[in-house]
């Protein structure tokens, strides 16, 4: 892998750990020489992962939407920021430019990236890993209500791995390099769906 998009919040949480995780995140990343691409903001968790990856030596890649870019909370200090017209550009150029996905603690928009990440690696459209890194316990009941949706019958059996869940970055990264596509439902015939 040598570039991994990063999901997370933009904001600060009063919890000093998630800012220090965002920044760790950042930093194994450089030190592993793999690159980050990432919202390009500045501010909150985004801001920390990419100072510990620019600390750290690393490449950070910066995709913002124009109507936060001229805001005072675009990143200046990116190896490269790319300014795009809207969500739906950005989460494209996540996908373009990344060979899998970690997400991190955040709120709205992060479920947004991370859920479209594992509904496109259902559907076919990419084939990378998609990691959540469940630091703190923070994503203890996503992971079981995926677990749930898994149990009704809502995510099949050939999708229950695409979303790789540990509590170690480091174990993380190992099974995301480890993942093995799955078939993906472009590719199922109609009996297996």
């Amino acid at each position: 892998m040598k570039r991994l998009a990063v999901y997370c919040g933009s904001a600060s949480p009063a919890d000093p750990r998630y800012i220090d995780l965002a920044r760790e995140v950042g930093t194994v990343l450089a030190g592993r020489g793999i690159g980050v691409v990432y919202g390009g903001g500045r501010l909150g968790l985004m801001g920390a992962v990419a100072a510990g990856a620019l600390d750290a030596g690393g490449e950070v890649i910066g995709i913002i939407p124009e109507a936060l870019a001229g805001s005072e909370v675009a990143n200046n200090d990116c190896t490269e920021l790319h300014i795009v017209s809207g969500m739906h550009e950005r989460k494209q150029r996540f996908t373009d430019l990344s060979d899998g996905f970690v997400t991190i603690p955040g709120g709205v928009g992060t479920m947004d990236e991370l859920w479209e990440a594992i509904s496109w690696a259902q559907l076919g459209y990419h084939t990378k890993p998609v990691g959540l890194l469940n630091a703190f316990g923070f994503y203890d009941h996503l992971i079981a209500f995926n677990r749930q949706m898994a149990d009704v019958g809502f995510v099949r059996p050939a999708h229950q791995g695409i979303m790789i869940a540990d509590e170690s970055l480091d174990k993380l990264l190992e099974r995301m390099a480890a993942y093995v596509p799955h078939t993906p439902i472009f590719k199922m015939k109609a009996s297996d769906l």
